[in-house]
């Protein structure tokens, strides 16, 4: 019972270490971003001022006095997320890897590798591909006013710039995961390949339901989450077909 009680205090020691490693690794993270707060900002709304063309009579506005403040911290705390994610996994791996045998370490080891490398291919494609088709599809609706008619144009206020860009980078940057959560089953032998390609068929239809929920209200961007979605899935079945190669041939 002692031996117990001591092998449970040191996996807690060794939790609380790895929390205040982590903890440290994000205000460190943070503090340095939101001393850049400005410029990261400004490299958010890129692809809003490329579709704007000229911007000389273009602006984002706050309507609340501290609203700006408030942007600077959530954004300086999801540049510390991105920036310092590796480390975060790294604590993860150090915590559990000694309690695992050393083919399982093998064998975990690369999805551990592959989970920020996923994530930031994710976030570079709806920066550079998603973000420029969904703001050209927003700003379309602007009207330009005549002695009829009123002018409309576009406003948006900075939280919810960020808000939005901060939703469509994680949503993209999680569902780019997919392989790594399909080929965990099937390292585990909960699916294999034949498994996923009976259920193709809801993971498409799964792949454009959570698109419309995890992206702004247009097709286009949805449709630029589903696509991606449903050749990872299809990506995660050929690699599933080269693990049981492997497999029989380690046999």
């Amino acid at each position: 019972m002692n031996s117990q009680n001591e092998t449970f205090i040191s996996h807690l020691t060794e939790l609380r270490y790895r929390l205040m490693i982590s903890l440290s690794a994000l205000l460190i993270g943070f503090f340095m971003c939101f001393y850049i707060a400005d410029y990261i900002f400004n490299f958010l709304t890129t692809p809003l001022v490329d579709v704007f063309g000229d911007i000389s009579n273009r602006r984002l506005i706050y309507t609340g006095l501290a609203e700006k403040f408030f942007t600077n911290v959530k954004l300086a705390f999801f540049a510390s997320f991105m920036i310092m994610f590796p480390i975060l996994l790294s604590q993860v791996w150090a915590f559990i890897a000694p309690g695992l045998y050393k083919n399982e370490k093998r064998v975990f080891f690369p999805f551990l590798i592959m989970t920020p490398v996923l994530f930031f291919i994710g976030s570079a494609f709806v920066y550079y591909f998603v973000l420029p088709i969904a703001w050209d599809f927003f700003v379309g609706f602007e009207q330009i006013g005549n002695n009829t008619t009123l002018a409309i144009q576009l406003e948006s206020k900075v939280d919810e710039y960020l808000s939005l860009v901060m939703q469509l980078i994680f949503a993209f940057g999680l569902a780019f995961e997919l392989p790594i959560l399909l080929l965990l089953l099937v390292q585990v032998g909960a699916t294999d390949a034949e498994g996923l390609k009976k259920k193709r068929k809801y993971a498409i239809l799964i792949s454009f339901v959570v698109s419309a929920i995890l992206t702004p209200p247009d097709p286009l961007s949805q449709i630029g989450l589903a696509i991606p979605m449903i050749l990872l899935y299809e990506v995660s079945i050929l690699i599933a077909i080269l693990m049981k190669k492997k497999k029989k041939k380690e046999r």
